[in-house]
């Protein structure tokens, strides 16, 4: 396997489209991709495109918006997990000597599913009787705030700094601070989350370019190496569910550090999935960020904010960016791309040269979640 380089980002920013198919916006995102990069359309040998919800063939529909036609391309389904999982296959192609120069693309659009909750597979055990993910992730921070004694202020926290850091990004959703009286005004949706403990749906995709080291050094942008890339599916078992560890992430951030010859000592910046606030403080501890049952003392002392001692989310996350689906995983590594390579202008953080992205997503009866991915990307 030889060495990959993330040698472009583009996504113009998520927010309410209806009308806007998934199709069409991935092309958006192509389109600015190409032009930041001058990667010329016939250099592209292989795309790998995410969507949960942009139907069929979605990613051939795309790229021949920008002149591409051909090589092999693939449209992936691997819910909110989606876009990290065809980042990985990107840079499986690339890894593999298979390609010298992928895309990878995510879209969606859920303004056009007319609100509320994600639907779910109704074939599902679990979804059968009702649930759906805000009730999932309420079990799961009832348990967090119950089985290590924290203060129901925590999940408010999160809120709080994240949408603070997200009224810095013109690519968020949101870009409103709000206090942690806001949040505690905010309407109950599944105790003891209320609303804004919950990213927004929105609509939005992102495109990303991997490459050799080749043909890295050819074009026009900066490039930062992956050094580590892995996803993993749940493991299925139908014992005691343990809500305050998310083994699927821990499994799979053991796999890319081992894979990068990193500890979570040396990760400088974290883009993770905060889809609920509980989120935050399971995924911080199952990723070795934090000791476990403690990221909420952390998180209380300023280590996770944008000038702490290890940034988490200072894009905004979901809950300031919104929550695309497919989408999502690969704004995060965007986003980590443009603070490794010093170009991310009002959120840019004193000099980060590593940083892992990580989403989960997909529930089913039996499993953790459905799938994660992460990736560790190095300056």
């Amino acid at each position: 396997m030889r060495e990959v380089w993330m040698s472009g980002a583009a996504y113009g920013g998520f927010r309410k489209r209806p009308g806007d198919g998934a199709a069409e916006l991935a092309g958006e995102a192509l389109r600015a991709l190409v032009q930041s990069t001058g990667v010329e359309p016939d250099r592209i040998d292989a795309a790998y495109g995410a969507t949960t919800f942009g139907g069929s063939l979605m990613t051939q529909r795309a790229l021949q918006g920008i002149g591409v036609s051909g090589p092999p391309i693939f449209t992936v389904e691997n819910a909110c997990a989606g876009g990290g999982s065809a980042v990985h296959l990107a840079w499986v192609a690339v890894a593999s000597g298979m390609s010298e120069c992928a895309v990878a693309v995510g879209a969606e659009n859920l303004s056009d599913l007319g609100g509320g909750t994600l639907p779910l597979s109704s074939r599902d055990v679990e979804v059968g009787v009702g649930m759906v993910m805000p009730a999932a992730y309420a079990m799961r921070a009832q348990r967090y705030l119950t089985d290590f004694d924290v203060p129901a202020d925590v999940l408010d926290l999160v809120t709080v700094k994240n949408r603070r850091n997200g009224a810095l990004n013109p690519r968020a959703h949101f870009r409103q601070e709000v206090d942690i009286e806001d949040v505690q005004a905010s309407r109950a949706v599944a105790d003891p989350l209320r609303l804004l403990h919950c990213c927004p749906n929105t609509d939005g995709a992102a495109a990303a370019l991997f490459c050799s080291a080749e043909v890295a050094r050819s074009l026009v942008g900066p490039s930062i190496r992956v050094a580590g890339s892995a996803v993993r599916s749940g493991e299925f078992h139908n014992r005691h569910r343990d809500m305050t560890w998310p083994d699927i992430t821990a499994r799979t951030s053991a796999a890319a550090y081992e894979m990068a010859g990193l500890t979570p000592a040396d990760i400088d910046v974290v883009e993770l999935h905060d889809a609920f606030s509980i989120s935050e403080l399971l995924h911080t501890e199952a990723l070795g960020l934090a000791e476990r049952g403690r990221a909420h003392v952390r998180l209380r002392e300023g280590e996770f904010a944008r000038d702490g001692a290890l940034p988490v989310n200072p894009s905004g996350g979901l809950l300031s960016r919104g929550h695309p689906v497919a989408a999502t995983g690969i704004a995060q590594i965007n986003e980590l791309y443009w603070q490794l390579t010093g170009t991310a202008g009002d959120l840019q953080l004193p000099g980060p040269s590593v940083g892992l992205a990580h989403v989960t997503g997909g529930g089913i009866y039996g499993v953790d979640n459905g799938a994660c991915s992460i990736h560790i990307l190095c300056a």
